[in-house]
């Protein structure tokens, strides 16, 4: 039987490329590397057993060795339902059932047909299309694809190592019962009648065939709990609503009326026509986003003004501190109005709902999450509620749906490919290319060396090239290899991102600090707030402005990192301060050695994604933030950072 330290190890070995040191794995569980050494030793003697081991290898570390795929493969099936009891739990919401499915797929020798897992779930064939292409969406990002095959059905086609990084996130992780994604902090409603509610919208929503998204579903159980526990203790419910009757006319409205009939039937209270048409608006805000056309009338004419003008309240404070052009984006205004409504009446009586998806908003969101957090401040200051990092963490997801939109309209870089002869290399790039940058690069031709002086370079941002170029040309040269590695990519999204700066312009010697013996989050901030200090770079209130920061939601990322800074700017210049700890402290809850404290210039024009962007390729590497911790000069560290 695993333990959960081993069940660790294992998945960050499932998940590695190169070898992982015993130091690392030490750091994460918080024991000893004498512990690690035992674990390995008995996680290795379970292995071998069933098709697999770990490989210790001198000086580099531990990495995993596989013998016998198919025996492997049924191994990590068996632990998956072990783990997560895949046989007998029956996935209600759509994100369990999305993870459900997934799992599926990689642990399935072969073809599995839509009929089969329609029945499984107790779903229909088109709420499971619709599921399937968000499993699409997720395994493509592992370079993974659904073949399907007539009378077959559908299996996953990948080669074993990228299907193993994928079930290394997904297998691994025991999912939470359903209704704990919805718990708000109620004193007279018990969980069974929260969990009542939950099975009415479910049942609803799938007999009906309406798509909603996973917020919205949240968004509707939580309000239908609040207007069902005012309704009991003798409160009006009714909402300050315009004229409703384009909101009549809709297929949601009956859907809405069924609903509240169940909800009615179950507790015997009653809801007026004010609420129902409010559920109906709930069903409607997925349909919406996707054809505005669709009903917006009918929400403007619900959503009161002071909503609206809240929305455009926040969007032009979060517009003056981050500069995201994002402002005027309809779709996003609709959406925070649709979201905001409810999330209003919750914030007032204190029923802040958790957000499963959080840590991962953090870490893959952060410029929207702090879009959130002015967001957050701005409805703080409106309603005079305090806003927590869960409900912080909806607003993102809103705020990064407008910045990827945004990202998607900026005019594409034009590369010019020039190899040393034939065109199998210029191909061999081309299509490397455009796999890995689509619509943000346009390649527009290649050719050979010797021919490069009979080529126009207007309108190329740069070129790249298998071979060095000597002579000076308009337009930069990056140099790569034929066959385009991981260093090249890098190389090659830095002028795509604008980011041509030299790199040690955001790691400035003075601004480095190595190996710190500093015991708390307090010292350690305390003391990069006293160097600055020293510097001339913050002025006096910049610490409190951190700590004011950090009380709406910690800035510890996982992965050991922290990445602090002010709520509000405190100076002149944008600028990273970086300390790295002998020992890890404890940051909120997670373990942290590499604090980079972000200062950005008051009354700032950059686009700070990319500052985010370049800190992001670091913190996301476990072993590059490894060796930031362990280098000992400054030298040492920017050796890294280069690479």
């Amino acid at each position: 039987m695993l333990t959960s330290r081993m069940k660790t190890i294992f998945r960050e070995l499932m998940a590695a490329e190169t070898p992982i040191t015993g130091k690392y794995l030490a750091m994460l569980n918080q024991v000893s590397s004498r512990t690690i050494r035992e674990d390995v030793k008995v996680l290795d003697s379970l292995l071998i057993e069933h098709g697999a081991y770990i490989d210790s290898i001198m000086g580099q570390g531990y990495k995993l060795g596989i013998m016998e795929e198919q025996l492997f493969r049924d191994y990590l099936k068996m632990l998956a339902i072990e783990d997560t009891e895949l046989e007998t739990i029956i996935p209600k919401m759509p994100e369990e059932r999305i993870a459900y499915l997934v799992k599926r797929f990689l642990l399935s020798d072969g073809y599995i047909k839509l009929e089969e897992l329609a029945d499984e779930l107790y779903i229909s064939k088109s709420t499971l299309q619709n599921d399937l292409g968000h499993v699409k969406k997720m395994l493509s990002v592992y370079d993974i694809r659904l073949e399907s095959r007539p009378n077959y059905g559908l299996c996953v086609n990948a080669d074993e190592l990228k299907r193993r990084f994928c079930m290394a996130e997904y297998i691994f992780i025991r999912e939470e019962p359903v209704n704990e994604l919805f718990k708000p902090h109620f004193s007279s409603l018990s969980q069974e009648e929260l969990d009542s509610i939950l099975v009415i919208v479910m049942e609803q929503i799938e007999e009906n065939g309406v798509l909603v998204s996973d917020i919205a579903i949240n968004n509707l159980v939580i309000h239908l709990a609040i207007a069902y526990k005012r309704i009991k203790e003798g409160y009006n419910v009714t909402l300050h609503s315009a004229d409703i009757d384009e909101i009549l006319e809709q297929k949601e409205y009956k859907v809405a009326q069924k609903i509240v009939k169940k909800v009615q039937e179950k507790f015997a209270v009653h809801f007026p026509l004010e609420e129902v048409a409010y559920i109906a608006m709930h069903l409607l805000g997925t349909k919406i986003a996707a054809h505005p056309a669709a009903g917006e009338k009918a929400v403007q004419q619900v959503i009161q003004k002071q909503i609206t003008d809240l929305v455009m309240k926040a969007l032009g404070r979060i517009e003056s501190k981050l500069n995201l052009g994002i402002q005027e984006d309809q779709e996003l205004i609709i959406a925070l109005s649709l979201h905001l409504k409810p999330a209003v009446n919750r914030y007032r009586y204190g029923m802040n709902i958790r957000n499963p998806m959080l840590q991962d908003i953090k870490v893959n969101y952060p410029v929207a999450f702090e879009a959130g957090i002015i967001a957050g401040i701005t409805i703080n200051e409106a309603i005079g509620a305090v806003i927590d990092e869960n409900e912080i963490g909806y607003l993102a997801l809103h705020l990064a749906a407008a910045i990827e939109r945004r990202k998607s309209e900026v005019v594409p870089k034009k590369c010019l490919i020039v190899c040393a002869s034939g065109l199998g290399t210029a191909q061999l790039i081309y299509y490397k290319l455009k796999s890995q940058f689509g619509e943000s690069l346009e390649v527009v031709g290649t050719t050979e060396y010797y021919k490069l002086g009979q080529c126009g370079l207007e309108g190329i941002d740069f070129i790249i090239s298998s071979i060095p170029i000597q002579e000076e040309l308009a337009v930069p040269v990056i140099v790569v290899n034929a066959i385009l590695g991981e260093s090249d990519i890098r190389k090659i999204e830095k002028y795509i991102l604008k980011e041509q700066k030299n790199i040690s312009v955001y790691f400035k010697r003075d601004r480095v600090f190595l190996g710190q013996e500093l015991g708390t989050k307090e010292q350690t901030l305390e003391f990069l707030h006293e160097k600055l200090m020293e510097q001339g770079l913050v002025d006096e209130g910049c610490l409190q402005a951190v700590f004011d920061r950090e009380k709406v939601a910690p800035t510890s990322f996982g992965n050991f990192v922290a990445i602090p800074h002010p709520i509000t700017p405190h100076s002149e210049t944008t600028f990273l301060t970086v300390c790295t700890l002998k020992k890890p402290i404890i940051w909120k809850d997670k373990p942290v050695q590499f604090v980079c404290l972000l200062n950005v210039m008051k009354e700032s024009q950059e686009d700070l994604q990319v500052m985010y962007d370049l800190l992001g390729r670091i913190i996301h590497d476990s072993a590059i933030v490894e060796r930031l911790i362990k280098a000992k000069t400054y030298e040492d560290f920017m050796k890294v950072i280069a690479l």
